[in-house]
């Protein structure tokens, strides 16, 4: 069998900044980075990527997120009373543009979603979720290891 690419081979390093680019592009745009922090979980809940969830969640606490919202997450709609209204619209706009179940995104969800975000925003939300599943699939393919992070290892 052979191995697989490691994350830290010259060969994906040469790719990378791009991933990079759409990061800084999505820090950029104003939104809260404690919204993105909750999105990022979530869609990398939907997508099974250990790493991600390892990476973001850590990161989360250290910036003050509380244990509680980080373990009721997957669960957001029944614990919708520990999320804003804005945090529950970037929630539902993520698992509809991640999952895009019959091929859209639900214009009941889309309506949600305009209500707490301005055009801009919305653009650079659904660039972070773009962003997110993006890096569950290179996790993904190429088997990185959760519970090795240490906060802010992927910061700048």
């Amino acid at each position: 069998m052979q191995s697989r690419i490691s994350m830290n081979s010259a060969a994906f390093q040469s790719v990378y900044p791009a991933m990079r680019g759409l990061g800084k592009t999505v820090y950029a745009s104003g939104l809260e980075h404690s919204l993105l922090v909750l999105v990022k979980m979530r869609v990398s809940q939907l997508n099974g990527c250990g790493y991600c969830l390892d990476m973001h969640s850590k990161d989360a606490r250290a910036e003050g997120e509380t244990e509680q919202r980080l373990y009721l997450l997957q669960v957001w709609r029944e614990a919708s009373h520990l999320y804003g209204e804005r945090e529950r619209a970037a929630l539902a706009w993520a698992e509809a543009v991640t999952k895009l179940e019959h091929g859209e995104v639900p214009e009941a969800v889309y309506a949600q979603a305009a209500a707490q975000f301005n055009e801009a925003e919305l653009a650079a939300l659904t660039l972070a979720i773009v962003e997110i599943n993006g890096w569950n699939r290179i996790s993904i393919s190429f088997n990185a290891v959760p519970g090795h992070y240490r906060v802010g290892q992927h910061a700048g």
